[in-house]
């Protein structure tokens, strides 16, 4: 038995299902995607455009909402089609997005570029090209720090893979998820691990080195022995990243999700055992732990921003990324600026509709009041450091806050040992962090409103 999962054994308090099985959000963000509301529309996202500093940094965010097939996992925003007319509709309507954002930030100078889905590759070739003509002609890449793509290991032909290199891709993430055929045939994704071995030497011969794994537990008729195998044999592809993220079963929000026969979901003591075999697995295997599900090589950059304390959390997950802008383009994307969030219509008609109009596609967002802009430091520092330091970040923002209420829930889970306070310090435990989101959700003021449901906290 590993030291991690010894622990928690002979702490039978931290891994009791009321803490496992508690719905909190993951943080993305705050105010959380559920909480962003109607009265934040068009008008604030072309305003917000329009108030970009010339010293902001600003990465760009791209939604594929495609895929050849889906799989009963996913909750993603995403649909299955093998015709090429929506999809090359979807990146006409990309490329007038991006024009007409320009029109209000163009110009700017450009740190980061994301693609997500979905997968992107469904694009295609000669669409991926145009896209990022669009992009580089309205918009200054000259320091252009990281492009970085989502792939699935089973869509990657010739004529994409030199695409994404000829337009610079440097980094891209596989979708694995797990290497069990059991599992596999489960959630509805059959990828052997040749599939993965294949695409991996095919990427770097194209002069893509970076490259990053993601793996999952709590997936149905998953072991701990499965998600240790994962492990082992990714570790073989010498990945630079890799994220370990728990499968949240919400079939309420995705209805492929009903698919998946619940009784064969591990309870919330196996999830919590996958989770530490997880972890020590690839802290075992040289991997570095950045915050609750990502692990990473000493030398990547983003291991050395958790070093560092500069780790940051976005809707891709843990990031180095510390750009204060970021711009989102196609169905669901969500915009983040110093103000607030927007988020794009989540249907691809009403989507369309609005760029043909020559609109912003935006639906809802929420206004960044300063009780805002502080919670959402100190459950960031809380989701990425482990600690927080309130009285520092009230100082530097003077924003007031006495948080007595706050501080009586965290003597609770002190309690519980799950986290220590010293005055308005805290610190998250050793056995407390699987938990962290837990910590986190009590300084959420729109959680106990309970007005969404979220997934398992472990």
């Amino acid at each position: 038995m590993s030291e991690t999962i010894a622990q928690a054994a002979v702490l039978p308090h931290l891994s009791t299902p009321d803490l496992s099985n508690q719905a909190v959000p993951r943080y993305t963000s705050y105010p959380t995607a559920p909480n962003f509301s109607a009265s934040v529309g068009c008008d604030d996202h072309g305003n917000w455009l329009a108030g970009i500093s010339p010293n902001d940094s600003i990465s760009l965010y791209l939604h594929v909402p495609f895929c050849v097939e889906l799989c009963n996992y996913c909750g993603c925003n995403t649909v299955a089609t093998h015709r090429r007319e929506p999809v090359e509709s979807y990146a006409a309507h990309l490329i007038d997005e991006i024009a007409l954002v320009s029109k209000r930030a163009g110009g700017k100078g450009v740190r980061r570029i994301h693609w997500g889905g979905g997968t992107p590759s469904i694009l295609g070739a000669k669409s991926l090209e145009r896209v990022f003509r669009s992009i580089s002609s309205y918009f200054d890449l000259s320091s252009l720090d990281e492009h970085a793509i989502e792939l699935d290991p089973r869509r990657l032909d010739n004529d994409v893979l030199s695409s994404i290199a000829a337009i610079g891709i440097s980094r891209a993430n596989l979708g694995v998820q797990d290497l069990s055929p059991r599992v596999q045939q489960a959630i509805g994704r059959v990828q052997p691990y040749e599939v993965v071995e294949r695409a991996v030497k095919r990427l770097r011969a194209a002069g893509i080195a970076n490259i990053g794994i993601d793996l999952m537990y709590g997936l149905p008729e998953q072991s701990v022995e499965d998600v240790q195998l994962s492990a082992l044999l990714c570790s073989r592809l010498k990945p630079r990243r890799v994220a370990m993220f728990g499968y949240a079963h919400v079939p309420w929000f995705k209805r492929r999700q009903t698919l998946i026969d619940e009784r064969t979901l591990p309870d919330a003591t196996l999830r919590l055992s996958q989770a530490m075999a997880a972890r020590n697995a690839w802290l075992d295997l040289g991997y570095r732990a950045v915050g609750i599900d990502h692990f990473a090589l000493p030398g990547d950059a983003l291991a050395k921003a958790a070093a560092a304390g500069r780790l940051r959390r976005n809707f891709q997950g843990y990031t180095d990324d510390e750009s204060s802008v970021i711009l989102g383009f196609g169905t669901s994307a969500i915009s983040r600026f110093r103000n607030g969030y927007t988020q794009n219509h989540p249907a691809t008609a009403a989507y369309k509709t609005a760029i043909d109009a020559e609109n912003f596609a935006t639906a809802r967002g929420a206004l960044l009041e300063p009780d805002d802009c502080l919670r959402a430091e100190i459950i960031e520092r809380l989701m990425c450091d482990f600690c927080v330091d309130i009285d520092r970040i009230v100082q530097r923002r003077q924003t007031p806050a006495i948080f007595s209420a706050e501080l009586a829930k965290i003597d609770q889970l002190s309690n519980r040992g799950l986290v220590r306070r010293h005055g308005r310090k805290i610190s998250v435990t050793e056995s407390g962090k699987p938990f962290v989101r837990i910590v986190a959700s009590v300084f959420d003021k729109y959680l106990a409103a309970g007005v969404s449901r979220h997934s398992r906290a472990v």
